[in-house]
C-alpha cells in the first residue's frame, strides 16, 4: 500500500514530462551549444530583423531638416510609438522606454505580416515549415518574458525594494492574488499574441485549399488587420504593465 502511495506521484510526473515532449506539426531542429531550437523560426525572425533594419538604415541614411519620404514614414511610426508610450507610462517617465516598446511593436507587426504576405511554403525544409515567428509558441513566452522584465526592472529601479509592496495593498489578504497576477501577465500576453495569428493562418489556409482564388483574398486582407491590432494589442499592454510598476512613486 505504501509503495503505491510513493509510486502514484512519480508516475503523475513521468505523464506530465510526456504529456510536454508532445509537438504539433515537424519542426527542423539545429543544436547549438547543446541546445535544440527550432531552425525555422531562427530563419524566419532574422528575416524579420534583416527586413526592419535594412528599412531604417535605407530611409535614415540621408536625414533631411524637412523629411520626405522615407525618412517622413519612420519619422510618422517614431511618433506613433512616442505617444502610444507617453500615453501609457506617463510624460516623465516615457522616454528610456520608447525603443523597448517600438521594437516590440515593430517586431510582431512585420513578422505577423510576414506570414501573411510572404510565399514561406516556396522555401523548402528538411521538415516542419516556414512560418510567421510569432506562429510559434517559443517566440511569444519569449517577448512576453522579456515584457515581464521589463516591468520589474522599471518598478525596482524607480522604487527599490519597496516596489514590492505593491503585494500586500491593499490589504495582506491579497498577496497570493497579487502574485498569481504577475505570472498571469506574460501568460496572457503570450497566448493571445499565438492563439490569434495561428487561428488567423488556419482561417486562411483553409479556403485558399478550397477555392484558391477569388474568396480567400478578402479574408488575407482581415488577416492584415487584425495581425496589425495584435501588435498594437501587445505594444500598448507591454507599455501599462511599465507604467503600473512606476506609477505611485512621487
Amino acid at each position: 500500500m505504501d509503495m503505491d502511495i510513493v509510486q502514484s506521484p512519480i508516475s503523475t510526473l513521468n505523464n506530465i514530462y510526456e504529456i510536454s515532449g508532445v509537438e504539433v506539426g515537424q519542426h527542423f531542429y539545429w543544436q547549438i551549444g547543446g541546445f535544440q531550437v527550432h531552425a525555422q523560426v531562427l530563419i524566419t525572425s532574422w528575416v524579420v530583423i534583416a527586413v526592419l533594419s535594412g528599412s531604417a538604415t535605407i530611409a535614415v541614411r540621408d536625414p533631411q531638416t524637412i523629411p520626405t519620404g522615407g525618412q517622413n514614414f519612420v519619422e510618422y511610426i517614431l511618433e506613433f510609438i512616442r505617444d502610444l508610450t507617453r500615453t501609457q507610462i506617463g510624460e516623465e517617465e516615457y522616454g528610456p522606454w520608447v525603443s523597448f516598446i517600438g521594437t516590440m511593436f515593430l517586431f510582431i507587426f512585420v513578422s505577423n505580416w510576414s506570414g501573411a504576405l510572404l510565399p514561406w511554403g516556396i522555401l523548402k525544409l528538411p521538415q516542419g515549415e516556414l512560418a510567421a515567428p510569432t506562429n510559434d509558441i517559443n517566440t511569444t513566452v519569449a517577448l512576453a518574458s522579456l515584457t515581464s522584465i521589463a516591468y520589474f526592472y522599471a518598478g525596482l529601479a524607480k522604487k527599490g525594494l519597496g516596489y514590492f509592496g505593491k503585494y500586500i495593498q491593499p490589504t495582506p489578504i491579497l498577496l497570493p492574488i497579487n502574485i498569481l497576477e504577475d505570472f498571469t501577465k506574460p501568460l496572457s500576453l503570450s497566448f493571445r499574441l499565438f492563439g490569434n495569428i495561428l487561428a488567423d493562418e488556419l482561417v486562411v489556409a483553409v479556403p485558399v485549399s478550397l477555392v484558391p482564388l477569388v474568396v480567400p483574398i478578402p479574408v488575407m486582407f482581415l488577416g492584415l488587420f487584425t495581425s496589425g491590432i495584435q501588435a498594437l494589442i501587445f505594444a500598448t499592454l507591454a507599455a501599462a504593465y511599465i507604467g503600473e510598476s512606476m506609477e505611485g512613486h512621487h
